[in-house]
């Protein structure tokens, strides 16, 4: 045993693979060998320390990485495969000197995904990631690679979005949901972290255990600037991590058959944006997607005011395509299980995949990549004299420039050097905007801990 801080006890350990990296080719395994040591060493490092602090409270992307400074990962390269050197890991990750099993899978899926994004996808040159129909094959492949797609199961994958900064009441109800769906088979996936992530995976473990369910999904789908501020909960069983924020909602909405959202903050209201403004879309009309919005008692306000500045934004249309059930988590699930009937049958009379949306449509607009720097957060379009989909477009982005400033850490770099981002655009959406973003830091809902700075600035214009 080693000691890089004084409260952070560290182990040395080699570990072999489990799963989908115990069969490897000697050029696949050369090539695990050269990220470990390559341009993906930081990025590997960052994203195996998340999932070794597993369960962590902490929403600080610098944290983990201050707490155990002298943490290193190596991928060995071995005729009969790989096995990967951990110095000075975290203790916490160990029983009895061996690796918790599930983080030892969720540590070789970071691998997995961290070399396949970069060689398969990035540089591979077979995906043309300049067009809308290669980034959904990108998310595609990533997704099969990651083997997380069932081919022979009908739709019941259900996507569960929210804050990782919840109160006790509202996390204890994403359990009493996640429990009701688990009673009606149904899988659950999120974005792996805490709070309403983890909340209807435990509540549905339960549930799946009572319906002798022994192959639940629990997937938890990040990606790169995340995953330090989100940990993977404990019981994610299949850990995806996309190469960006917009493959990482893309694969949600394709890979899932419906969404319900629990109370959060800024992130989750960029992806109740972004779902909306995929529906909002003309080819996306008649596209049956069930969308609710569910918390308990005590979060009714919460609702009220999501859907005031989702009217006031993009008009009745919108209200048109979500509902929401406020303290009856029976209600959303029965809800549900009838949303995703009218999803299997409209897929099988258009012949379309149950374990991938094809039949989706994503304007382009929704898959570029957006880095928020203080010119591109300046420069979104947030006016009526545009479609609504591309209104919801750049609200999302604006959404997503504040998660950036929030807990991603180069939007956290970004600010500290420049101030806060500003944010312009119509004065009754302005005016809408900041008062739910005032609601939000009054709620506590942008940090789990900590006094909150604002790292925007809403400016009528």
């Amino acid at each position: 045993m080693s000691d890089t801080h004084p409260t952070a006890v560290t182990v040395n350990a080699r570990i072999s693979p489990r799963g989908g990296l115990d069969i490897l080719s000697r050029d696949e395994v050369a090539r695990l060998a050269d990220a470990s040591t390559g341009g993906q060493r930081d990025l590997l490092r960052r994203c195996a320390l998340a999932v070794l602090t597993s369960g962590s409270d902490s929403d600080d992307p610098r944290a983990a990485a201050q707490r155990y400074a002298g943490f290193d990962i190596e991928v060995h390269q071995q005729d009969r495969g790989i096995k990967i050197e951990l110095r000075n890991a975290p203790a916490e990750a160990f029983v009895d000197g061996e690796i918790i099993r599930g983080i030892a899978e969720n540590l070789f899926a970071v691998v997995r995904d961290i070399v396949y994004n970069a060689n398969e996808v990035a540089e591979g040159g077979r995906i043309d990631l300049e067009t809308g129909p290669g980034m959904t094959e990108a998310v595609f492949e990533i997704l099969r690679n990651a083997r997380v797609m069932k081919s022979y199961m009908e739709p019941s994958l259900v996507v569960c979005w929210g804050g990782h900064s919840i109160g006790r009441d509202e996390y204890l109800y994403t359990k009493r949901v996640g429990y009701e769906l688990g009673l009606r088979g149904l899988d659950i996936c999120t974005g792996c972290g805490p709070g309403a992530m983890k909340g209807p995976m435990k509540g549905a473990t339960i549930a799946h255990a009572k319906q002798r369910h022994w192959k639940p999904r629990y997937i938890g789908i990040t990606e790169p600037g995340i995953i330090a501020a989100e940990s993977p909960n404990p019981i994610v069983n299949h850990l995806v991590i996309m190469p960006d924020i917009e493959k990482r909602l893309e694969a949600f909405v394709r890979l899932g058959h419906g969404i319900i959202v629990f109370p959060g903050g800024v992130g989750t209201a960029e992806e109740i944006l972004y779902m909306l403004g995929l529906l909002l879309h003309p080819s996306n009309k008649d596209l049956p997607f069930p969308l609710i919005l569910t918390g308990p008692r005590e979060s009714a306000a919460y609702f009220e005011q999501i859907d005031q500045f989702l009217k006031l934004a993009l008009g009745d249309e919108a209200r048109q395509r979500y509902q929401i059930i406020v303290d009856d988590p029976v209600a959303v699930s029965v809800a549900m299980r009838q949303g995703l009937r009218k999803v299997r049958d409209h897929r099988l009379h258009e012949q379309d995949a149950f374990f991938f949306n094809w039949s989706l449509h994503i304007p382009f607009e929704f898959q570029q990549p957006f880095a928020p720097t203080h010119r591109a957060m300046a420069g979104l379009n947030l006016h009526r004299d545009q479609p609504l989909h591309l209104l919801a477009a750049d609200l999302r982005r604006a959404f997503s420039g504040i998660v950036a400033g929030n807990v991603k850490e180069e939007g956290m770099r970004e600010v500290e050097k420049y101030g806060p981002f500003r944010i312009t655009g119509d004065k009754d959406i302005m005016a809408a905007l900041d008062a739910l973003l005032r609601a939000f830091v009054e709620q506590r809902r942008m940090k789990i801990a900590g006094d909150y700075v604002p790292c925007y600035q809403v400016v009528d214009g």
